[in-house]
């Protein structure tokens, strides 16, 4: 109740640019330098959810502060290229922040220490200092107002994975535990190719028009739709026999309905077979 209270809480003040910071190459940047880092499962989602939600406020933050000295045409225009100039000028740092806050809000043994942080900054030929690391963390916690525990999807799919086991559903837990994990990896890390199938697949058309893409967005960014398809798509592949048993007691549970559960599965699964043809 309090995680499907917090996913309708989010998705009812979602930011338009909501999932700008979420392609392919960031998360499999911040995926690659969690394994470097040997952080646990969780930390790796934490921080692509961190980093999401500082860019995007850090823009408007920018965007806002320009705006409020009104010049002409070129003036705005040169004030845009500014602030992408420095966001760019600051966003692996920043990338690494994140991933620093999130290895210490793990329970996990590893911690990323500042050493190590800066020794691979180093390493991609950035010269920064340690305390310019520590200002770049305090600037992701002022910006964020200390906000930074989020929820992520993988702690959607574990709560609900413990409660079909509560209700009766016999599935084999571990495999299937290492499998959705497995799929919320590979929806994180082809994540526009899903949801672009899945819009197809819910208008009934290949050529979604602008309204109906910015109207998607909530369904992009619902974490328990995601993790009600992870698992649906993971029983389909591991155990097909319990796959409808399954979809009901989701559906009992969610409430997302058995089309819905049904349509994210196919998109998936249609992305692991290499199409996107709805």
């Amino acid at each position: 109740i309090h995680l499907a209270t917090e996913n309708e809480q989010y998705l009812s003040e979602l930011p338009e640019q909501a999932g700008y910071f979420k392609e392919t190459r960031i998360v499999e940047f911040i995926f690659l330098l969690s394994e470097k880092w040997h952080l646990d499962q969780s930390t790796r989602y934490q921080a692509v959810e961190l980093l999401e939600r500082f860019m995007i406020k850090q823009v408007e933050q920018m965007c806002d502060d320009r705006g409020n000295a009104k010049g002409r045409e070129q003036g705005q225009r040169s004030s845009w290229s500014s602030v992408r100039e420095q966001i760019a000028n600051t966003f692996v740092l920043r990338l690494v922040s994140c991933v620093q806050l999130a290895s210490k809000l793990s329970l996990h043994y590893s911690r990323v220490t500042s050493d190590t942080a800066l020794k691979f900054l180093q390493s991609l030929k950035y010269s920064y200092t340690k305390q310019e690391l520590l200002e770049s963390e305090l600037a992701v916690l002022n910006t964020l107002h200390f906000h930074i525990n989020v929820s992520t999807p993988l702690a959607y799919v574990e709560l609900l994975l413990e409660v079909l086991g509560y209700n009766g559903c016999l599935l084999p837990a571990k495999p299937l535990h290492q499998l959705c994990v497995q799929l919320l990896d590979f929806c994180y890390l082809t994540r526009e190719t899903i949801y672009d199938t899945l819009l197809k697949i819910a208008i009934e058309n290949s050529t979604p028009s602008k309204l109906q893409i910015a109207k998607f967005l909530t369904v992009k960014e619902d974490f328990m739709l995601l993790a009600v398809g992870v698992i649906s798509t993971g029983v389909f592949i591991l155990s097909p026999g319990h796959w409808e048993q399954v979809v009901e007691h989701l559906n009992c549970i969610t409430g997302i309905t058995p089309q819905s559960i049904l349509e994210f599965s196919y998109a998936v699964v249609r992305r692991i077979a290499g199409s996107t043809t709805p």
